[in-house]
């Protein structure tokens, strides 16, 4: 099986200038007191109300710990959709909130009112693109983002409601719960089928996501 090549000059050109910035901001975070572990308990990693991108069959999961706020997941976005354009059938990603950032938690709440609505995806780009506006950790500025999600063609009004909703406090609370347990205190954190990047960067973690892939091929029955 043939798969198209990762890296093509558009999306070398998008992560050498998103990349770098997020990396450094990625880096100004302290040091988590403890790494995440190179395997994690699969009841942290992935819960019911988590988002699933990609087929929910897939054999390859890539579960990645996201702030909304986060330079270094805006960054690492086209790579990680580059990941699940190359493998379509055999990778998904679950995405896990970590609202480290002020703001990040509202935004967190709006993106699953667009899950209600059926338009998480759109509303998740339009969140990112207009991050730089919206996401300044001074003084965060929520209310773009609800801006940027509207154009995306969210009804903010029942997006209102349903963020007052307790499950949604539920859920936040079960995200940081979860991310605690895993000693995760930085993003973009990834775990590839519960193992962790042994270190930090694109490389790293498509070299993890190959292998994985590679090992699910194996797996599969013969004709």
């Amino acid at each position: 099986m043939k798969t198209r090549p990762l890296t093509t000059a558009v999306l070398l050109g998008v992560l050498l200038t998103f990349f770098a910035l997020g990396l450094w901001a990625w880096q100004q975070r302290a040091p988590a007191e403890a790494p995440a572990p190179q395997r994690a308990d699969p009841a942290r990693l992935q819960r019911m109300h988590s988002p699933v991108l990609g087929p929910a069959g897939a054999p390859v999961t890539i579960v990645e710990f996201f702030d909304p706020s986060c330079e270094a997941c805006r960054a690492f976005h086209p790579f990680v959709k580059a990941l699940l354009e190359q493998y379509p059938s055999e990778v998904k990603l679950v995405i896990r909130y970590a609202p480290f950032h002020p703001g990040s938690d509202s935004v967190v709440k709006l993106l699953e009112a667009a899950r209600r609505q059926g338009l998480y995806q759109p509303v998740l780009e339009a969140v990112l693109d207009a991050q730089p506006a919206w996401a300044d950790h001074a003084q965060p500025n929520p209310s773009l983002a609800f801006a940027a999600a509207k154009q995306a063609g969210l009804d903010i009004e029942r997006a209102l409601q349903d963020m007052q909703r307790p499950e949604m406090a539920a859920l936040l609370q079960q995200e940081v719960e979860d991310l605690n347990a895993l000693y995760v205190e930085k993003t973009p954190t990834f775990f590839v089928n519960g193992r962790g990047l042994t270190r930090f960067g694109p490389e790293s973690l498509a070299e993890l996501v190959a292998e994985e892939v590679a090992i699910a091929r194996r797996a599969r029955p013969g004709p």
